[in-house]
């Protein structure tokens, strides 16, 4: 298992946010849902996408956009149009004022827009869980992603506008795993371009020794793992793969297995009742107690705070 599909494999999208939004000029959404993530797939006419204080950038069909929260973005038909609907937690709609829209703005199974025939067409999808272990992902992204036109090869927007409408029995969880495919896909291919900056754990996983140890940690995070044990199985020496994984990852090999394994004790933690003692194992720490002082350390909670809390999704 590479790196990507690991930290994808956390908490997926479950009940996510999906509609196909049609509008007719002018218009100006407010996007201030504090979602961890949205994606936005552009099918007809072109608007202008703004990150909070942001210079708008201009999208057209078929380029695709993510949008990183909890910061606000702005959605338009003209970076001069003044906002007309804003989008709160909850995917609630109100006006400037803080009139309902949303039954307004409702016309059928996710359907959504100040007009039904409108010219504008966009497929929206929203994360709205929070995932401890997609943080490294999202830490990856700049605010604001626009993935051009052509540069993603893939049915996946077609398919999800075919679905987005439907009805069906278990169409949630369709729509969902849809939602999941669209996001690996578009992260391939923005990590893929020069401009992108991928994180060094992506770029890391071409690499010839580092790609091969960072597999090992993701296949079996809880194994008692040491660097002298990690370069044996990977046929280097010690300090060979210590240099070379510091080098190409921005952390040393045990600094991001820590961190991998605390992301996904506290994943646990949120999403399931399993024992203290029962998580610790998983993500291989000895004791409850071993976990519970590094997860202080990381987190500034102990485990037990944090799954009493259970912050929100």
């Amino acid at each position: 298992m590479d790196a990507l599909n690991d930290l994808l494999d956390g908490p997926r999208a479950r009940g996510a946010f999906l509609l196909r939004a049609t509008m007719s000029s002018p218009w100006s959404l407010l996007c201030a849902d504090e979602a961890p993530l949205s994606v936005v797939a552009m099918l007809r006419e072109r608007a202008w996408v703004a990150h909070e204080d942001e210079p708008p950038v201009r999208i057209g069909p078929g380029d695709i956009v993510l949008a990183r929260g909890p910061d606000t973005y702005t959605v338009a038909d003209d970076p001069a149009t003044p906002v007309q609907v804003i989008i709160n937690p909850g995917q609630r709609c109100t006006a400037p004022d803080g009139r309902s829209l949303t039954e307004e703005l409702s016309y059928g199974v996710r359907s959504w827009g100040n007009d039904p025939d409108g010219a504008t067409v966009m497929l929206i999808g929203t994360y709205q869980m929070r995932s401890a272990v997609g943080q490294r992902v999202l830490a990856a992204l700049p605010p604001l992603v626009v993935l051009p036109a052509g540069a993603l090869d893939s049915p996946l927007v077609e398919l999800l506008g075919r679905e987005i409408v439907k009805d069906d029995p278990g169409q949630d969880v369709v729509l969902d795993r849809l939602l999941d495919l669209l996001l690996i896909a578009v992260l391939r291919a923005w990590f893929s371009r020069p401009e992108a900056e991928a994180p060094g754990w992506y770029r890391a996983n071409g690499d010839p020794v580092v790609g091969p140890a960072l597999r090992l940690l993701h296949e079996d995070l809880a194994h008692p793992w040491t660097v002298a044990a990690l370069a044996e199985k990977v046929g280097v020496a010690r300090a060979t793969l210590a240099q070379r994984f510091g080098r190409l990852v921005g952390e040393p090999p045990m600094g991001y297995l820590t961190g991998l394994r605390l992301a996904l004790a506290a994943d646990l933690l949120r999403e399931s009742d399993a024992t203290l003692e029962a998580v610790a194992r998983k993500v291989g720490y000895g004791t409850a107690f071993a976990l519970s002082t590094a997860f202080k350390r990381e987190h500034g909670v102990s485990p037990q705070d944090y799954r009493l809390h259970r912050p929100a999704s």
